[in-house]
């Protein structure tokens, strides 16, 4: 996996890779605002070009799952899950580094239940927006958003957490014939979307506000069949009289590859959530989706931002 957002616990010098600082030599993980000399947004981008041209998505989830525990990274002090542009970094650090927990913590919250860092360990950067209020030459306040970012440490860096084997790996997993998966099934019916199974093509039809999906016994496996169906649920969240999202552009526009990666995106993300693993085939777009990614450095936020909205939307149904 070629991400490398990481800093040392050892040194207060190992930012020059990425251009992030790095923790104090106390190992803590203080947040710190961006600044000119430390683009963040560019940052991230960078390594998910990266990733992408290495053959490697940057957005999958790392290990294997059973359907019991999600699979969205989650701060193992607060159970809060992680969302965003966040996911994907802590993803691609745990397949770089070969971590099979999904759980995270700050060298702060670590050391406050009594455990600790291993020194040498390499955290990784996540970030957060925070507004500033700022009075403006009217008199009025203007609300500025600022780029933060701070280091999260996996648990298997960790010494002294009450830490079991993740029940979200499950080594050695062996292929099974087509079984229905019911808390999936459920989400389709919660979701109240018309989905017809007939055909070979998968897609969404805003028009009618319809998805169409290739009959399941075509798939060779159910997880490929159910990560399909979410991909186009993703797609279904964006109509009108739900999210909203402009949704237009005609085949191969690149308004079209931007809604494609917000469905790939959002996928990835209930498939975690929902503890599967499947494999839905649009390795075409990554050509249209290097080239915006070169020339944009806020495409992958915006595209992350909205897989989360609509991750969360069809999750709380």
């Amino acid at each position: 996996m070629s991400i490398n957002l990481h800093t040392r616990t050892s040194t207060s010098d190992t930012a020059a890779a990425t251009s992030v600082s790095s923790p104090d030599h106390s190992g803590s993980s203080k947040t710190k605002f961006s600044t000119p000399q430390t683009d963040l947004y560019q940052t991230v981008t960078n390594n998910i070009i990266q990733a992408l041209e290495a053959g490697v998505k940057p957005w999958s989830c790392p290990w294997k799952r059973n359907g019991l525990v999600s699979g969205i990274p989650s701060n193992f002090t607060t159970h809060d899950a992680y969302s965003g542009i966040n996911i994907m970094l802590l993803w691609c650090s745990a397949a770089k580094q070969g971590f099979q927990h999904a759980e995270w913590l700050t060298y702060q919250q670590a050391q406050a239940i009594g455990a600790q860092v291993r020194k040498g360990e390499r955290g990784t950067m996540v970030i957060f927006y925070k507004t500033l209020e700022k009075e403006n030459q009217d008199g009025g306040i203007d609300h500025i958003p600022m780029l933060k970012h701070f280091t999260l440490f996996n648990v298997e860096q960790i010494d002294g957490l009450p830490v079991t084997p993740d029940s979200t790996a499950t080594p050695g997993l062996t292929e099974v014939t087509f079984e229905s998966l019911a808390h999936v099934e459920a989400l389709y019916q919660r979701s109240g979307a018309r989905i017809t199974e007939r055909g070979q093509q998968a897609f969404f039809t805003p028009a009618t506000d319809e998805i169409y999906l290739p009959e399941r016994r075509l798939f060779s496996k159910a997880e490929d069949f159910y990560a399909t169906g979410l991909h186009e649920l993703v797609h279904w969240s964006g109509h009108k009289t739900r999210l909203n999202r402009e949704m237009k552009g005609r085949f191969g526009s690149e308004d079209y590859a931007f809604e494609e990666l917000i469905a790939e995106l959002g996928s990835a993300f209930l498939m975690a959530d929902l503890g599967i693993s499947g494999d839905v085939q649009h390795d075409s777009y990554i050509a249209s989706w290097l080239k915006t990614l070169r020339d944009d450095k806020r495409y992958i936020f915006r595209a992350a931002s909205a897989a989360s909205k609509a991750h969360r939307y069809l999750m709380g149904l």
